[in-house]
């Protein structure tokens, strides 16, 4: 049985930081990329983040880049979100999902963590 279990959100001041893990179970963590996907209130589920198999390729959404930095922990099966620069328009509920292709659509994903509220206030 796949897992995907989202950690780290929570409350935060504009300007602040947050890291966000999602830890995977139940499947071969190396045959996935990884992604990071938000939603907000009354919004579709947004693409954040992507990282490859081996860690070394990345992509981000352009209203993150710079600010966000996915990375992954293969040896503990786990993906990273390091969230800087906080804005109140980064509040969302944040999912990560896992994927055999390489897309941005979260259809292309099979499968998906619970998600983790993060709340940033001005």
């Amino acid at each position: 049985q796949v897992q995907l279990v989202e950690s780290g959100g929570g409350l935060v001041q504009a300007g602040g930081s947050l890291r966000l893990s999602c830890a995977a179970s139940g499947l071969t963590f190396t045959s996935y990329h990884m992604g990071w996907f938000r939603q907000a209130p009354g919004k579709e589920r947004e693409f954040v983040a992507r990282i490859s198999r081996s860690g070394g390729t990345t992509y981000y959404a352009d209203s993150v880049k710079g600010r966000f930095t996915i990375s992954r922990d293969n040896a503990k099966n786990t993906v990273y979100l390091r969230m800087n620069s906080l804005k109140p328009e980064d509040t969302a509920v944040y999912y990560c999902g896992s994927t055999t292709g390489w897309g941005t659509a979260p259809s292309e994903y099979d499968y998906w963590g619970q998600g983790t509220q993060v709340t940033v206030s001005s």
